[in-house]
């Protein structure tokens, strides 16, 4: 701000406030468009973009939490020191396979526990009361009767739900569930790879932002909904190139994107602290017949050739 300031012979207070007012302008228009929350109808495409392209059926969406690093507000406390030992808020958001947000949450304190952050989102609350507008369950593969609900995709710091897959703890894991955790992990990949996107493009987020929590809140939101905006009218694929984001060439190996070596030094990219969540005992039934899946009728030609081990959940 200040060198925009003395760029243009301006306040360095007038150029705060015509970039917090543009910047909630921006979401003001573009989040009623472009962050809207999906239909039902709209989730159904999402599980179609994510059986195509990540081979797993059923998926509306990937969750994951991203650590937005700030300045120290005043008298704060450690309230907003996280325990990668700098302050944050916490940007915890879902996407769909195309990279693009489907939800977001912002504001949370950086030493707040992961699955308190998600409980307290009204992301959180809707998919744990069940209201989200999901399609009804349908089966996981052509010719079978027994009906799977739709789910979302996360790590270990979410709790199993019937309608949120987690990966199985422990490393010892037999066949059938390294494989489920690799799996998932292969659709998991998308919500880092949305907010590599973001953050390698938008570069304000790379830093500390030297703002109060309020007014990072509003520059971070404007990011998402140009964000949105642009994947969803990129034609040229300017923004996000094929090869910018990670792919899986011939030999089924996945490739890094380039937006790891953009930002390879950045230290706001950490995922939030796993924690064990103890789910119902219909969601435990779940998983396993998600897992019985992918070893059987679900199975991939190269799954078994993976080093399973070496690639576990992210």
């Amino acid at each position: 701000m200040k060198s925009i300031a003395w760029s243009y012979k301006l306040g360095i207070t007038t150029v705060r406030n015509i970039i917090l007012e543009t910047c909630e302008v921006i979401w003001q228009i573009l989040s009623p468009i472009y962050m809207s929350e999906p239909t039902e109808s709209q989730y159904k495409d999402i599980a179609d973009d994510f059986f195509n392209m990540w081979n797993i059926p059923n998926c509306v969406g990937a969750i994951d939490g991203k650590h937005i690093a700030i300045k120290c507000p005043p008298n704060s406390n450690s309230m907003f020191f996280n325990y990668k030992k700098f302050f944050s808020i916490v940007l915890m958001a879902v996407c769909d396979a195309k990279y693009t947000f489907t939800a977001v949450s912002i504001g949370s304190y950086g030493s707040h526990s992961d699955g308190g952050i998600f409980q307290v989102s009204p992301f959180g609350q809707a998919l744990m009361d069940n209201t989200l507008p999901l399609p009804p369950p349908k089966p996981l593969s052509i010719g079978s009767t027994e009906r799977f609900p739709h789910f979302f995709v996360g790590d270990a710091a979410f709790p199993l739900r019937t309608n949120l897959m987690r990966p199985y703890p422990g490393s010892s894991l037999p066949r059938t569930k390294r494989i489920f955790n690799y799996r998932l992990s292969r659709a998991r990949r998308v919500i880092e790879n949305s907010f590599g996107i973001l953050t390698a493009r938008w570069r304000i987020l790379r830093n500390t932002i030297e703002c109060n929590p309020t007014n990072c809140e509003k520059i971070v939101l404007a990011c998402i909904a140009l964000h949105n905006f642009i994947m969803l009218n990129d034609y040229d694929r300017w923004y996000c190139p094929d090869n910018y984001v990670d792919h899986v060439e011939a030999d089924n190996v996945v490739y890094p994107g380039d937006w790891r070596r953009e930002i390879s030094n950045t230290r706001t990219l950490q995922s939030l602290r796993s924690a064990i969540r103890r789910g119902p005992a219909s969601a435990f039934h779940l998983r396993d017949k998600l897992a019985d899946y992918f070893v059987n009728e679900g199975s991939l030609l190269f799954q078994d050739d993976m080093d399973l081990n070496a690639h576990g959940p992210y």
